[in-house]
């Protein structure tokens, strides 16, 4: 049977069961084992082991349930109201002040968490009932939430980020360093387009009235509450990029800094561990096999040799490597709307690095482009992640459809934010290059 056939039955199989709504990790699992059999016969199976054995040997695996876990005590340590009580004392005079402000907080809890939703559904439950209650268009508000809520897996410590490090044989501190400026450069974005929308429309996001703001030794004493969230980002950061720790040491680090975030606002207690740990169970163990079954869907796709069916298709798409570039990132974009981020990159990484690097890109930053697209994924229409975790804060008067509708602008300024990743490699290249080399 010719590779064009194998792989039009093996793409298709694959398909067909996950839109019937099977699991992601036994789907990729149970359809890559049926054509290791049928490929190879049951020789094959000892691939299959091999392959499983090796991912659980990955060191670099234990980061992901330890950031995990941080995250998870940082969602209920308190860390957030306190961050918006200073967001809200410094730019609520601003006319969507309250919008930049909590956009802001997703970033900093971004940089504490190393996963998207937290900052979701913190912002969700503190922030948006405040920007409804001081007149706030509802779009504005729920917008700018699922907009920094996804960052979670761009600015650095990323969970996605050590998967794709996993896959690609790519170093973690290098991509953790490599996120730093996009994310940076994202919130400047989506902050310009509130600040400049809401100056010409003030009814999207007015200020907030002149009783309700602080005075100058309100807004010092609401400084502190950045400096411990600040001391868990350079526990974690500082420690891997001035080679203090490895990644999975650091992610070690930020759950002793989540802990002492829990004991500093009194609100770690054995219910809050119990949740905590059970919930990071539920997550690592998706998490670990959608990898287990990704890795029989590389042995199993390579094994046919669809590497070099791919490498021949490329060259027939338009524009050269750059046109080849631009297919990768629609198709992604697309998959994004419809998959689990995780799963897309287990799928596609195998099939399109080959090809980035035969042409001579940046493994790194193919991942960082890789890793906005997810990011951006996560707040799309129609099964976007944060779309959901919106929908289970949000009051009854706001609608799914307002909640679609909300993130149209920021998808958009999000994608021009991706497009200057493309022609600029230097703002995803700069600090690894810095740091590393």
């Amino acid at each position: 049977m010719s590779i064009e056939l194998l792989t039009l039955l093996f793409f298709g199989t694959l398909l067909l069961f996950l839109v019937l709504g099977l699991p992601l990790s036994f789907v990729l699992g149970g359809v890559s084992v049926v054509f290791l059999y049928f490929t190879w016969g049951p020789e094959s199976f000892y691939m299959v082991a091999a392959q499983t054995w090796d991912a659980m040997n990955k060191f670099i695996l234990v980061a992901i349930p330890l950031f995990i876990f941080m995250a998870m005590l940082l969602e209920r340590s308190g860390a957030a109201a306190d961050l918006y009580e200073m967001m809200y004392v410094w730019f609520g005079p601003l006319r969507g002040g309250l919008a930049i402000g909590t956009v802001a907080i997703c970033a900093i809890f971004s940089a504490m968490c190393g996963i998207s939703g937290a900052a979701v559904v913190s912002m969700g439950t503190i922030a948006l009932p405040s920007m409804l209650q001081r007149n706030y268009d509802k779009l504005m508000a729920v917008g700018c939430i699922n907009s920094g809520g996804g960052w979670g897996i761009l600015i650095p410590p990323s969970v996605i980020m050590i998967l794709y490090a996993l896959i690609a044989g790519e170093s973690v501190g290098k991509l953790f360093a490599a996120g730093i400026l996009p994310g940076f450069m994202l919130f400047v974005l989506v902050s310009l387009y509130i600040g400049i929308r809401c100056y010409f429309q003030p009814h999207m996001g007015p200020p907030i009235p002149k009783e309700e703001r602080g005075d100058w030794g309100r807004k010092f004493r609401s400084v502190r509450a950045v400096l411990l969230p600040m001391l868990i980002v350079f526990m974690v950061l500082g420690s891997i990029v001035f080679g203090i720790a490895t990644p999975t040491e650091a992610a070690g680090i930020g759950v002793l800094g989540a802990i002492i975030s829990g004991l500093f606002y009194r609100q770690l207690n054995l219910p809050l561990l119990k949740e905590a740990s059970l919930r990071t169970f539920r997550l690592t163990g998706m998490i670990m096999w959608i990898l287990f079954g990704a890795y029989c869907f590389t042995a199993a796709y390579h094994g046919m040799g669809a590497a070099h069916l791919i490498e021949d298709l490329m060259q027939y798409v338009p524009g050269g490597p750059w046109g080849t570039i631009i297919f990768i990132q629609i198709i992604i974009f697309f998959l994004a709307m419809v998959l689990d981020p995780a799963g897309i990159m287990m799928i596609c990484i195998p099939i399109f690095l080959p090809v980035v690097t035969a042409y001579g890109f940046d493994p790194i930053w193919f991942g960082i482009l890789f890793i906005v697209n997810m990011e951006i994924g996560y707040m799309t229409p129609p099964f976007g992640f944060n779309l959901f975790y919106m929908k289970g804060v949000v009051p009854p008067s706001i609608s799914m459809m307002d909640i679609y509708r909300s993130v149209i602008p920021f998808t958009i300024v999000e994608l021009v934010g991706l497009i200057l990743l493309m022609i600029f490699p230097q703002i995803v290249l700069f600090l690894p290059n810095l740091f590393f080399n």
